[in-house]
């Protein structure tokens, strides 16, 4: 004897098989992103100097424009 057609059923174990399939793989993808260590001046680095009337820290300039006082080291 024969059981009935439950599509609900079929529906539920594709289901479990696609879950415990695609389960591993988000986990073996989870964590594997790496940083790279940045290898140039760190800003805390730097001594803040000018360049002629400008502030320049690791040769960015900084200070927005505004005139750098004289009692800062020139380049």
């Amino acid at each position: 004897m024969s059981r009935p057609f439950n599509p609900s059923h079929q529906s539920g174990l594709v289901l479990t098989l696609l879950v415990l399939a695609l389960a591993p793989a988000a986990s073996a993808g989870a964590g594997t992103d790496t940083l790279i260590p940045y290898e140039g001046p760190r800003f805390e680095d730097c001594l803040l100097t000018r360049l002629e009337t400008q502030l320049v820290r690791c040769d960015n300039l900084t200070g927005a424009g505004v005139s750098a006082p004289y009692w800062i080291p020139e380049q």
